[in-house]
């Protein structure tokens, strides 16, 4: 019935020897009306985008009577998230209201004194400093991944980014809180984020249409059953956690022992689920998102893959890789970066004006919508060369200019896992590439689509092919 008001654009994708430009929806050469904006950001957030904002700018425009502001310039991304980040510091409504009933006030999305207080706590228990500890937790489940992938029936397939998702949650899972989380939970979990991003709605209309904070979700019985699936098993591990039960070393063990050392915290057993589940959510689904588009790319681009098992065998053989080796690993690096340019796990970085502001030549009014959108920045046709082309050596050399590659954030907002996510990725993909090739089954299209974080439409269908 909505047909003559939304109609999906067409995925573009090339594929030529020594040349590849992955998946991407066609821009749109014309904008939409308002309910065609609604159902296309409902459908996916990415995919509604004209021709003429993939390259650096500043525009500003209306969806109902709320000022829309896309920041996308590298000095007003500087100004938006780094030098004015006391105006927009807050989250957009949209995305506190679509994560609020998962994650309570945890890091992600609160802000003001509850987001000053628990930042530099978070930070300092996913620090780089403590990778020398969980590394070997990531290499550990990566090559239990490789030993069940082992068993697979030579022409089996299977969804890559329901096994990613599961190794990242067992990884988290093991750091954050200490213990195994199992198959079974871990496909709770995964089951429950995956259906609460198919039912929540990532738009709020009542934002759109004057109320300046939104308004809250509606809770259907489907949202709730998701929920329920996620914090069954967070509450169960946190709840073993404070009997005695975790890892002395976790991370949950340190924001344990930090409440009782800082009372005036204010972390009771709620906040301690909250940020718990923050840490979790977010951990897992963006560094799963992340390593099965490189398998996706990998996948296309067999003259990449080439490159990368011969650094591999270079500076490995055949031992497993180690936290000390990924300086002796840069393509491999090199490949999860420019995976995550052309796939950021979130594409688009809202934030919510909290006064009248000027950014560029545009006036910013108060509670307008202000977009950060890595999804155009790092396609801008003026700031990278060939910028849908998948082309890893663009990271070999200087790094790209401040705030042209932001898909961890900037500024005070930077995401606090960064490093912890980014050794994640490349440990793991040096491990399983080590050891297997990905292939896509003919027909295979990995549609990205964008609710809350940037997936592959159904998952992306794979075979695991041994390398010796």
């Amino acid at each position: 019935m909505w047909k003559p008001f939304y109609t999906p654009q067409p995925i573009l994708e090339t594929v030529e020897p020594g040349y590849f430009e992955p998946v991407h929806p066609r821009p749109r050469e014309r904008p939409m009306g308002l309910v065609g904006t609604v159902l296309g950001a409902r459908h996916n957030l990415i995919a509604n985008w004209l021709k003429e904002h993939y390259r650096s700018h500043v525009d500003t425009f209306r969806i109902g009577p709320r000022q829309v502001v896309v920041a996308n310039t590298p000095e007003s991304i500087k100004h938006v998230m780094a030098t004015s980040n006391a105006i927009y510091e807050r989250k957009s409504p949209q995305m506190r209201r679509a994560l609020e009933f998962l994650l309570g006030d945890g890091l992600f999305i609160s802000d003001g004194e509850t987001w000053r207080q628990r930042r530099p706590l978070v930070a300092d228990i996913v620090h780089k400093s403590r990778l020398p500890r969980f590394a070997p937790t990531m290499t550990g489940s990566a090559r239990d991944l490789v030993a069940r992938w082992e068993t697979r029936a030579a022409s089996e397939t299977f969804d890559a980014h329901a096994e990613m998702a599961e190794l990242t949650a067992e990884i988290i899972a093991r750091t954050v809180f200490g213990s195994r989380l199992g198959r079974d939970a871990a496909a709770e979990v995964i089951g429950g984020f995956s259906e609460y991003q198919k039912r929540v709605d990532s738009f709020n209309l009542p934002f759109f249409l004057g109320v300046d904070n939104g308004l809250p979700v509606m809770r259907t019985r489907r949202l709730r059953k998701a929920v329920a699936r996620v914090h069954a098993v967070v509450d169960q591990i946190v709840s073993c956690h404070l009997a005695g039960e975790g890892d002395a070393d976790s991370m949950l063990e340190l924001l344990v022992r930090r409440k009782q050392k800082s009372p005036e915290l204010a972390l009771d057993q709620a906040a301690i689920r909250h940020e718990a589940a923050t840490i979790f959510m977010a951990g897992h689904e963006t560094t799963a998102s992340t390593l099965t588009w490189a398998w996706y790319c990998l996948a296309r681009a067999p003259w990449i893959e080439e490159r990368l098992h011969r650094e591999l065998d270079e500076v490995l053989g055949v031992r497993p890789p180690e936290l000390t080796d990924l300086p002796d690993l840069p393509y491999t690096r090199a490949v999860i970066e420019e995976t995550l340019r052309l796939y950021p796990p979130v594409p688009l970085l809202p934030r919510q004006a909290g006064r009248a502001d000027r950014i560029g030549d545009v006036s910013v009014e108060k509670a307008a919508l202000v977009l950060v959108v890595p999804w155009l920045l790092h396609r801008a046709v003026d700031l990278w060369d060939e910028p849908n082309r998948f082309l890893p050596e663009r990271f070999l050399g200087d790094r790209p200019p401040p705030y042209t590659y932001v898909p961890f954030a900037a500024g005070p907002r930077i995401c606090a896992g960064l490093a912890f996510g980014l050794t994640e990725a490349i440990l793991c993909l040096a491990t399983l590439a080590q050891r297997f090739s990905l292939r896509l089954p003919p027909g295979v299209v990995a549609e990205p689509v964008c609710r809350l974080t940037l997936r592959p439409a159904g998952g992306l269908p794979v075979v695991a092919v041994p390398r010796r």
